[in-house]
């Protein structure tokens, strides 16, 4: 095999890697309001305009989410605990505020071909005719998302 074969051959697998790299992990109390509205936000739109994300949503009151929270403020470089903070793929978040939203869709893009970016787009489009009916029909992208509960400190 030519060595510019293989050379196309691993480019292609790292783009497929980087392909879910705007991946969501979302670390929240559930006693937060401005988590409640973030995880809503996540759960109820951004699930559905771009149909191949995951969302990992960890509660952080967990003390088995104690350790995988602190790591996440560190490479954030957070010094406080404040919540929620959501981090997708190497972009960091804390607080969160409906005016945050399109800074987050431009994160979760930062990698997407033009192919993707208007798929979701035209997802957004269709949900603003009619959100019941395009959630009702994708009913399967809650699956998704992984709840990370862990037991209570």
């Amino acid at each position: 095999m030519k060595v510019s074969k293989i050379v196309s051959i691993l480019f292609g697998c790292v783009a497929m890697a980087n392909a879910n790299a705007a991946d969501i992990t979302i670390y929240h109390s559930p006693s937060c309001p401005h988590c409640h509205h973030a995880r809503q936000f996540i759960e109820n739109t951004l699930i559905y305009e771009y149909g191949d994300l995951k969302v990992t949503e960890v509660n952080v009151m967990s003390a088995d989410n104690r350790q995988e929270f602190v790591d996440a403020l560190q490479k954030c470089g957070y010094k406080s605990g404040g919540v929620p903070v959501i981090v997708v793929g190497e972009k960091c978040f804390q607080g969160y505020a409906d005016s945050r939203q399109d800074e987050l869709r431009k994160a979760i893009e930062i990698d997407f071909t033009d192919a993707q970016k208007k798929t979701a787009a035209d997802n957004k489009a269709k949900m603003a005719e009619n959100k019941d009916d395009f959630v009702k029909s994708h009913a399967d992208r809650k699956q998704t998302i992984v709840y990370k509960e862990g037991k209570k400190k």
